[in-house]
């Protein structure tokens, strides 16, 4: 039987997936990529990280969730997803997680991103 811990993060995993399915494909590819390389990369980090990781992305599932249900519910409005960072968050983040942060921003808004999503189309006879 599985540990407490890995179902939560698998769990946590597949749902962060699932809830990007409602972002624009761009965003969507890139949400992906970036939530796969971070799990991958706590694989092996302590409790007390591991803890701190699990927290905030279950954070980021709750706001993504509540972003994704209420513009669901206006079309006519602009979609909008993220959330500020306060300041005093950013000051506790290592210099390399400022690095990645940065990373993600750029991409984010790259006029021409680095992914190319087309949507799928069924074949025409």
């Amino acid at each position: 039987m599985l540990a407490p811990h890995v179902s939560r993060v698998r769990a946590l995993y597949r749902r962060i997936l699932l809830l990007h399915r409602a972002l624009p494909p761009d965003l969507k590819a890139l949400g992906d990529q970036y939530v796969k390389d971070e799990f991958r990369r706590h694989k092996t980090v302590g409790s007390d990280e591991a803890q701190r990781f699990l927290q905030e992305w279950e954070v980021y599932a709750a706001v993504l969730w509540q972003q994704t249900n209420q513009n669901g519910q206006n079309s006519t409005e602009k979609v909008c997803f993220g959330a500020a960072l306060p300041e005093e968050k950013l000051n506790h983040f290592r210099d390399e997680q400022i690095g990645q942060l940065q990373e993600l921003m750029q991409e984010a808004t790259k006029p021409n991103r680095q992914f190319s999503i087309t949507e799928s189309r069924k074949p025409t006879f």
